[in-house]
């Protein structure tokens, strides 16, 4: 582990042996013995903002630093709480089996595209949405980018719009009101999102919908 600041700045390392935790005990062999093997590797940089984390890392230095009687007890237990961390934060990559994994991954993106077309009416939040994939939020973003090429919010919003425009071709439904239909509840920012993914305003996307349906009947009576 290295720690640091660009200027002015002490650089820490702490060295230590896997091994240590298949000695004497049994908690959590499975997941070490995949470190140790590289079938599982940790995210080189860690969020720097966790309190959490900083308090682990802290005590574990200052630990090292004091050497006082039984340090080497806490040390033990910060290493602990530092595994556990990266584990619970899902802060790290696994190798396994790609047939498997890409069938998971599939499956896992299905879901959450299901709950979008179930809840885009709703307010839906990142949280949601990871959720429904088994995913922490901040690992569920890259693995939804990689699987669609948009942000799970980007995706939200493209989904809503395109309902939208199916509502104001088929329906009588004011702007106001289709705005409502699809999760918007401010009218300002649906006209702006609209714009966005269409290039026009929703009135105008409703204009060119009705010049299109008039070209075609004039083609039909001609």
């Amino acid at each position: 582990m290295h720690g640091g600041i660009p200027e002015h700045c002490v650089y820490e390392c702490l060295v230590f042996d896997m091994n240590l935790f298949l000695k004497g005990n049994r908690i959590g062999v499975k997941q070490t013995q995949k470190i140790i093997q590289h079938e599982i590797t940790f995210w080189q940089q860690l969020p720097g903002e966790d309190d959490f984390l900083k308090a682990i890392i802290n005590s574990l230095f200052l630990a090292m630093a004091e050497k006082k009687r039984g340090y080497e007890f806490l040390i033990q237990g910060c290493l602990y709480q530092l595994l556990g961390f990266l584990f619970q934060e899902h802060l790290y990559e696994e190798k396994v089996n790609t047939v498997n994994t890409s069938f998971q991954h599939v499956m896992q993106f299905k879901r959450v595209l299901s709950y979008i077309e179930e809840h885009y009416t709703e307010n839906i939040i990142l949280e949601d949405l990871a959720k429904e994939a088994g995913m922490n939020p901040k690992y569920f973003c890259r693995f939804f980018r990689e699987m669609s090429f948009r942000t799970p919010i980007d995706y939200v919003n493209y989904y809503r719009i395109e309902r939208a425009c199916e509502q104001l071709s088929t329906t009588n439904s004011k702007i106001i009101e289709v705005a409502l239909n699809c999760g918007y509840n401010d009218i300002s920012y649906f006209i702006k999102t609209f714009r966005k993914y269409k290039g026009v305003t929703p009135k105008q996307y409703l204009k060119m919908e009705y010049s299109h349906i008039e070209k075609e009947a004039n083609t039909v009576n001609s």
